[in-house]
């Protein structure tokens, strides 16, 4: 099979590709770009498990970054193990042709326990204390030290959060240049996150993001010089494209004042109940998954939030299968954003009842996702000085809690996961060669690689 390389510059759009990416600019220009029609939702795990198993999400089953468990009565965001993905994965197909095709899976999500041969993928250490180190976990198992050793630790806290920057785009790329050197595997799989973070604080907003642009232009020219070195094919796509936002729904308090929503206080502050709630959302950018406990509820209120500003698709599952999202997963409904809005999690209706998880980067005891988390309280002008101490209490090794995230979302400027948006902000598909199709589904993209390989 042909040495392929595949890289997800995450939030790439045609749009963003011009004078502040010279690379990828002239590199584009002698080659093909293709749009891709986004897939319900157009998020990370989503987009990246269809791509993979050339299956809508009602049939790998990943109907989001996260999703409520039933049986565990329990909503759970960001979980690893590739187990979760169904179906044949595009390097299971490629091992029954070939026995000695490997692949190596380089963050891309889902990426613990799975049949790749060489993983690695981000895993903090969580100390009996509540520290949160930095770390990684890798497959096979040595070649977390080994990467470490030769890269020095991984950057967690700039992977995400207030510090999120290039600093983990590059050791992502400089890891995969290690494995790729080592190991030579047939097919790489490499997850660039960088724009991520400067896409969804600011928007495609140039003034504020033309440095973020030129720091991924040369992490992606580094990498598209060294694979094409190595006879690699190479191709670059983004799993969506995120455009600007001003709208944040807070779905869940919707719920609240219908009376669905039931919350348990500790201390000070209030914990959603989910298990006991007659309905409840799972936010998630730009969708929302409703469950319901309670069917009674349900006409009532999908009513209100048909009648909703800013929700632009309430979909049953009868209506789901249009959309290739109607697997036991998936909510009851399923609620799509305007372009320019966005679902927070947020359920409290008193700000001072907020629970302690709410101000600091916790990913996965947020009952949905908060893109809040990359600000530090802009309202607070010792913001800098509060991290600066706590940080001050963890190296000496006292408890602490790095509460230094604000409750403001209207702070957030770019969102994504509806497929309704212009197509400007699609995200892409660049190949050396035009495909069959002007435009190409999610789905299609397995058949893209595949085809690369063969």
């Amino acid at each position: 099979m042909n040495k392929t390389v595949v890289i997800d510059i995450v939030g790439l759009s045609a749009n963003l590709i011009g004078e502040h990416t010279p690379f990828l600019d002239k590199y584009t220009k002698k080659r093909a770009l293709t749009p891709i029609k986004p897939v319900l939702p157009a998020v990370t795990t989503t987009s990246q498990s269809t791509y993979i198993t050339g299956k809508w999400p009602a049939e790998n089953g990943i109907v989001g970054n996260g999703w409520y468990d039933r049986e565990d009565s329990e909503i759970k965001f960001w979980k690893q193990s590739n187990k979760l993905v169904k179906g044949d994965k595009i390097w299971d197909s490629a091992k029954k042709l070939d026995p000695n095709f490997t692949c190596a899976k380089m963050f891309w999500w889902y990426n613990m326990y799975s049949t790749a041969d060489f993983s690695v993928t981000p895993r903090p250490q969580y100390h009996a204390d509540g520290v949160k180190a930095p770390d990684c976990y890798a497959y096979p198992p040595e070649m977390r030290d080994e990467l470490q050793k030769d890269l020095g630790q991984f950057p967690l806290f700039n992977f995400w959060g207030p510090n999120a920057n290039i600093k983990s785009t590059k050791w992502i790329a400089d890891s995969s240049m290690w494995v790729e050197r080592k190991h030579n595997p047939t097919l790489t799989l490499i997850y660039l996150p960088h724009l991520d973070y400067c896409l969804q604080k600011f928007g495609p907003d140039f003034s504020k993001i033309s440095k973020e642009l030129g720091e991924i232009d040369t992490v992606v020219e580094e990498l598209v010089t060294f694979y094409e070195s190595r006879n690699a094919k190479v191709i670059l796509l983004s799993e969506y494209g995120i455009n600007p936002v001003n709208n944040p729904i807070h779905i869940n308090r919707i719920l609240r004042n219908e009376g669905v929503i039931s919350v348990r206080t500790e201390r000070w502050y209030e914990l959603l109940d989910a298990g006991i709630s007659k309905a409840f959302a799972t936010a998630d950018h730009q969708i929302a998954h409703v469950y319901f406990n309670d069917e009674s509820v349900k006409e009532r209120i999908t009513k209100v939030l048909r009648e909703t500003p800013g929700i632009d698709l309430v979909l049953d599952r009868e209506q789901q299968k249009a959309y290739h999202i109607d697997h036991e997963r998936a909510g009851d409904l399923v609620l799509v954003a305007k372009p320019d809005s966005w679902f927070t999690y947020y359920y409290w209706l008193d700000d001072s009842k907020a629970p302690d998880y709410a101000h600091l980067v916790d990913i996965h005891r947020k009952p949905g996702y908060d893109p809040v988390e990359m600000f530090m309280d802009p309202k607070n002008p010792l913001i800098k000085l509060r991290a600066g101490y706590k940080l001050a209490r963890k190296l000496m090794g006292f408890r602490y809690l790095m509460d230094v995230i604000p409750l403001d979302a209207t702070l957030v400027k770019g969102s994504h996961g509806s497929i309704n948006v212009p197509k400007e902000y699609f995200p892409i598909c660049i190949t050396d060669s035009p495909l069959e199709k002007g435009e190409i589904e999610a789905i299609d993209v397995y058949d893209v690689i595949w085809k690369h390989l063969i």
